[in-house]
């Protein structure tokens, strides 16, 4: 049980706070990943009829509502057109990142309505539907293969493509996304 609650109180750190403490915009994006593959975790327990939390849903929905858009947003606008700008033509990171925006497409379509199942969810004595359980499933089997991407080539590659100033550039693009000041940025380069 210790566990379950440490992991709630990092979860629950502001993510803000996380990317200011973070030299590596990379990092965040990769602590994003872990907390979409829990998220993930626990909509399985939940189609599979697991009792789930309600700090548990709160985080999902938090996830799914808030921090999702910010993370998709930070790939779209900062991530992908460095690398389509660092990477070599032979390595047809063009492609991957196409795919990887469709990706994006389904996951802001479809992550309101699941956070939405989530949370109603959490307020019934009853199991999922079966038609809530595909819902939910087909989400998380998405979700889980878009990882697989991010994580297994397209973070490696940034990391071994970025510059120093790209990453800063991120890094204060991402702090701008999540309302903060720019002088936080500064202060972290100075």
């Amino acid at each position: 049980m210790a566990r379950d609650r440490d992991r709630r109180l990092n979860t629950a750190r502001s993510a803000t706070h996380r990317l200011v403490t973070l030299e590596n915009p990379l990092d965040f994006m990769a602590e994003d990943h872990l907390r979409e593959r829990e998220v993930c975790t626990l909509i399985d327990r939940m189609v599979e009829g697991e009792p789930v939390d309600h700090g548990d849903i709160a985080m999902m929905r938090t996830f799914l509502i808030d921090d999702l858009p910010k993370h998709l947003a930070d790939e779209e606008s900062d991530l992908f057109p460095l690398m389509l700008e660092r990477c070599d033509p032979d390595e047809e990171i063009d492609k991957m990142i196409t795919r990887l925006q469709a990706d994006h497409r389904h996951a802001i379509g479809d992550s309101p309505a699941i956070a939405a199942l989530i949370v109603a969810q959490a307020d019934r004595k009853e199991p999922l539907s079966d038609t809530d359980c595909t819902k939910m499933s087909d989400f998380a089997t998405h979700a889980r293969r878009h990882l697989i991407l991010e994580n297994a080539i397209l973070l490696p590659l940034a990391r071994a493509r970025l510059t120093k100033a790209d990453l800063e550039t991120m890094r204060t693009h991402m702090l701008e996304r999540r309302g903060q000041a720019t002088e936080q940025g500064a202060e972290h380069a100075g």
